[in-house]
């Protein structure tokens, strides 16, 4: 179990969790809506099933490349840690378990199941042919707060679909300096990346212009929230600025030339921007 969680990077859950949370309280708190702790557990249900399916079916993909890269031989499937089939058994039983969970929430979750599969499973194909790879991934978990208030309310809403841009640009902002790391070793082997089409000084410019953008989109949902949620206060704002300050901080972490940083900026920064925003916007519905 532990070479499995390993090898999904479990812990990393808390990018794109805590946006799923959101939403599903954004969709609880509307007038015809209340919690149900049912529906909570199926949602989180599906979140790991879809992130465990997209992340082994990744390393499964990838992994000849991944034998070659001295980054990530040590990953569980080039090391020899986990057979290759083993993996793809893994895929397959969590993709079918995430679709199986959607049948119990509702038809809309259940019938758009195959699709987010498609976009969290396809990422892994995309850097073989185009340096927009990073956008996928950032679809790929923007489905988190659309996809939580689906479950609850069974449609789509404005605020869900502004945060799920948020996240789009946010994850394939901080995807690209991440890829930065492997800049010598995608151009030998003529991998696509941003970094490798446009240079490393020229993809943080690219990066930080999609956090530009991730941060126009948080104070955008924010704006929308204070409209439908009569409710809402200073939390969420402040929550917002958090965010906003530490896409900003991470920017300062990271130079063309030094890349010593980059597990901080990567994780770190990240990991705590996306549990205090989703924290304070939880609570500015309550208290």
């Amino acid at each position: 179990m532990k070479n499995y969680l390993n090898l999904v990077k479990f812990s990393h859950t808390i990018f794109a969790l805590p946006f799923a949370m959101v939403g599903y309280f954004l969709g609880v708190n509307r007038p015809e809506f209340s919690f149900d702790w049912k529906v909570l557990g199926l949602v989180v249900l599906c979140m790991v099933f879809a992130r465990n399916a997209a992340m082994a079916f990744n390393r499964w993909q990838d992994r000849d490349i991944d034998g070659k890269n001295p980054r990530t031989a040590v990953r569980e499937i080039p090391s020899g840690i986990l057979p290759e089939n083993s993996v793809l058994w893994f895929v397959i039983l969590n993709c079918a378990a995430l679709i199986v969970t959607t049948y119990f929430i509702n038809p809309i979750c259940f019938y758009l199941s195959p699709l987010a599969l498609l976009i969290t499973l396809g990422y892994s194909f995309t850097k073989r042919f185009t340096a927009l790879c990073h956008m996928v991934l950032g679809l790929g978990l923007a489905l988190a707060p659309v996809g939580a208030y689906l479950a609850v309310t069974g449609e789509f809403g404005l605020v869900p679909v502004l945060l799920g841009a948020a996240v789009l640009f946010w994850v394939a902002g901080f995807d690209i300096i991440y890829a930065l790391q492997d800049f010598e070793f995608d151009k030998s082997l003529d991998l696509h990346s941003t970094p490798v089409w446009l240079g490393k000084d020229k993809a943080l410019i690219l990066s930080s212009t999609f956090h530009f953008i991730t941060a126009a989109m948080i104070l955008l949902s924010a704006y929308y929230v204070s409209l439908d949620y009569l409710n809402i206060g200073v939390l969420h704002f402040i929550g917002a600025a958090i965010f906003i300050g530490l896409l900003i901080y991470q920017h300062t972490l990271v130079k063309a030339n030094d890349l010593s940083k980059v597990n901080m900026a990567f994780f770190t920064t990240n990991g705590v921007a996306s549990v205090i925003f989703g924290l304070l916007l939880i609570l500015d519905l309550y208290v």
